[in-house]
């Protein structure tokens, strides 16, 4: 008799459907497990073996064949535990094997026999969904599983014995409940900042249309700060991109107790993260901090420290959404649909162009600094703003500053205002002026007639790309939102021209 257990392998934050089959047969006397199991695979037989043994299910002297089908398919991971378990229990009788085949099975066991939480519980639990199945998983992910929808039939034992009295009869595992964590610690607020008046407009501009910024500035002139307080004026995340962020942070495990958060990520990398930190990689492919900042923010503070090879990987995710790791035997793609804010010295002493400072190695202490961010990179940043250090009168006598929730009332309301007009145009997926393809930003971009000169002109004396070009539209377009204007003017045209070439007196020698 073969025993049949649905699970999934995870590929990027997808569960392809595994079916475990389980034999026992006469012969030596010996657990198998084929299938290209990796190394936690493996190991399983002799978790399983003891959570069994716990359990006071004896095995029987015989051979025991664990088949992962598809074969050629590579599987990875500890959540192949219990359906092993499970298939075994169902081919010796232990529980009914009709019993099973309603559910998709994932979690890691204990040697005592408990079930062990696992990561990807979300994405199981809608790949099961989708198929018409219910989930059986670890009671820890079952918070998290319950978000799949309230239709689906989810069991989330502590422990092996637990789930085989239900089938049994003699127990009821009622359904776990969805749970929201509850966020406790309060942002920093926009009105802690004195001064820097100028970049905190910036700082709302890019969080109402989505853009990429880059502020440039000494040390201490509150770069950090104004980056750490763009979360307290974004808008909470919607349902859909609550799901979506939350699947990748589950298949990396990073759902602390199944918990879901509507805050948007704010993900800050030391600059010694290697390019597989930031956009994914290693041996099992795992997300990287491009993708934990999904539907959020990807800070790079001190940026040209990260190596040059690792910021020039974020090119395609800035560009595309997602980021594509392809190795020999297998691609996974990983949604990265980010705002990059980044931070940096305009050298590397830091005070070049600062009014009464001046670099012991010249102008080329500038022009090598900055030179470790390509062009191609520097091209996708949306918004560049110098931020100067604060003066004295500044600290001393600081004028009242606009609180983070007035500042986020308005770029709710802009980007509202984004959304209709690209709901309304079909493609439901753009939500912000920053995504929006360059066809349909010329059209709902389409400046005045003054606008259009000023524009021509622009592009022309400082050479824009057509990227670049059309990303001044996007900011423009984001301006006009901001002031509640259906037409894109001149003033709007020429705020967002000046965020494309503020920092040039930096890149020429003082």
């Amino acid at each position: 008799m073969v025993a049949r257990v649905s699970t999934v392998a995870f590929q990027g934050i997808e569960g392809v459907p595994v079916e475990v089959q389980v034999m026992v047969a006469p012969g030596r006397v010996v657990t198998q497990i084929v299938g290209l199991p990796d190394k936690a695979v493996a190991e399983s037989r002799e978790r399983v073996h003891a959570a069994l043994h716990a359990s006071g299910l004896a095995l029987p002297a015989k051979k025991i064949t664990v088949n992962l089908a598809p074969a050629d398919l590579p599987k990875e991971g500890s959540h192949f535990d219990l359906p092993i378990a499970l298939g075994l229990m169902a081919a010796l009788g232990a529980i009914p094997a009709d019993a099973l085949s309603d559910y998709v099975v994932i979690g890691e066991l204990n040697l005592d026999g408990t079930i062990a939480p696992v990561a990807g519980a979300l994405p199981a639990a809608i790949g099961a969904n989708a198929i018409g199945k219910g989930l059986i998983c670890p009671a820890e992910s079952g918070a998290e599983a319950a978000w799949a929808g309230p239709s689906i039939d989810i069991l989330a034992p502590r422990s092996l014995i637990a789930l085989a009295n239900h089938f049994r009869g003699t127990q009821v595992l009622s359904r776990p409940e969805p749970s929201i964590r509850t966020n406790t610690v309060s942002l920093p607020d926009l009105a802690d900042i004195k001064g820097q008046e100028s970049a905190k407009r910036a700082l709302e501009v890019a969080a109402a249309g989505g853009h990429n910024l880059l502020m440039i500035g000494p040390p201490g002139s509150g770069k950090s700060m104004l980056a750490a307080r763009l979360p307290s004026i974004l808008p909470p995340l919607s349902a859909a991109e609550l799901l979506e962020v939350s699947m990748i942070h589950s298949v990396a495990g990073q759902l602390s107790g199944g918990k879901l958060s509507d805050r948007r990520p704010f993900r800050t990398p030391h600059h010694s993260a290697t390019m597989a930190a930031l956009v994914g990689g290693g041996l099992r492919a795992k997300p990287g901090e491009a993708s934990l900042a999904h539907h959020g923010v990807l800070f790079l503070d001190e940026f040209p420290e990260f190596s040059p090879q690792a910021l020039d990987a974020l090119r395609q995710p800035l560009e595309t959404g997602e980021c594509i790791i392809a190795r020999a035997n297998h691609r996974v793609a990983y949604p990265a649909n980010i705002q990059l804010v980044a931070a940096m010295n305009p050298c590397r002493c830091g005070m070049a162009g600062e009014p009464g400072h001046s670099c012991a190695r010249g102008p080329r202490c500038v022009t090598d600094y900055q030179s470790r961010i390509s062009g191609p990179l520097m091209d996708r940043i949306d918004i560049r703003i110098d931020v100067p250090a604060v003066s004295a009168f500044d600290l001393i006598r600081p004028m009242p500053a606009e609180r983070s929730a007035d500042i986020a009332r308005r770029v709710a309301r802009a980007r509202e205002i984004q959304r209709d007009r690209f709901k309304a145009a079909g493609p439901g997926a753009i939500g912000t002026n920053a995504r929006c393809s360059t066809a349909m930003i010329e059209t709902y971009a389409a400046p005045d007639a003054s606008g259009l000169q000023l524009l021509r002109d622009a592009a022309e004396k400082m050479k824009f790309s057509a990227r670049g070009y059309h990303r001044v539209l996007k900011v423009a377009r984001t301006l006009a939102d901001l002031d509640g204007s259906e037409m894109v003017g001149r003033i709007h045209l020429a705020e967002a021209i000046s965020y494309r070439i503020a920092g040039e007196r930096l890149t020429t020698p003082a």
